[in-house]
């Protein structure tokens, strides 16, 4: 494997002979370039060089992620719902439940768990599908109506990559962890889900469609891309 450096960071080369075009992967703070066989190394450098700002702008936002530090299931950790900050208060009661009052999200739990940092998490993160499922069903309903569309099923998952799906049949599933974001943003996944029934791509007249109910998407998008890292237990 070739390398060339540069003084920020160090790009990995791969070559296939397979390969007609360049691209260029950021992958855990790493640099790849796959590229053809035919091209020469002063070429891959001049194209590194090209794109140095943005690489280093993807590298940026990479590193960013990696100092998010995991939840804590304790006393005065803090979590986001319909992006307000909430936090944690872990009181002692006969019934097992959790409830937001005021900017604290109450967990309570019998006394005997009330250490018990798994029993908790499992119960926040119940919490948060069980109101991701009423929000996002309402949303869903609520836009279905304004677009005039029918998806044939509406469900919440867990997935590692993407925030939500539409089949070529209609079914829409979203991310239980939108539920954490702003409400415009989890506005802007509902829509353009929905606007995928009517064109199940990503064309110029899909982006048409998405503008006329979310005006400002482009901006929901961009902070979906930079800040969905940080929607996370």
């Amino acid at each position: 494997m070739t390398l060339i450096k540069e003084d920020d960071f160090t790009a990995k080369i791969i070559r296939s002979p397979k390969r007609k075009t360049v691209s260029i992967k950021i992958s855990k703070g790493q640099v790849f370039i796959n590229a053809p066989t035919f091209l020469s190394h002063e070429t891959l450098e001049a194209i590194i060089a090209r794109k140095r700002d943005w690489i280093k702008a993807k590298l940026t936002i990479q590193e960013k992620f990696f100092a998010i530090k995991p939840k804590k299931f304790i006393n005065n950790e803090t979590f986001s719902y319909l992006g307000e900050t909430y936090t944690l208060t872990i009181s002692v009661g006969n019934k097992t439940n959790l409830q937001i009052n005021n900017q604290e999200l109450i967990a309570t739990v019998q006394a005997h768990h009330l250490h018990d940092s798994m029993l908790i998490e499992k119960l926040i993160i119940r919490w948060y599908r069980k109101q991701a499922e009423i929000v996002l069903k309402e949303k869903t309903t609520s836009y279905a109506l304004l677009i005039g569309v029918n998806p044939t099923s509406i469900k919440i998952r867990t997935f590692k990559a993407r925030w939500g799906s539409c089949s070529v049949n209609g079914d829409i599933q979203y991310n239980w962890k939108i539920i954490m974001a702003p409400e415009a943003i989890i506005n802007y996944l509902v829509i353009h889900e929905l606007c995928h029934i009517h064109h199940h791509n990503h064309s110029p007249i899909y982006w048409q469609t998405v503008a006329k109910y979310c005006l400002h998407y482009k901006e929901h998008g961009r902070w979906l891309k930079q800040n969905g890292a940080y929607l996370e237990i």
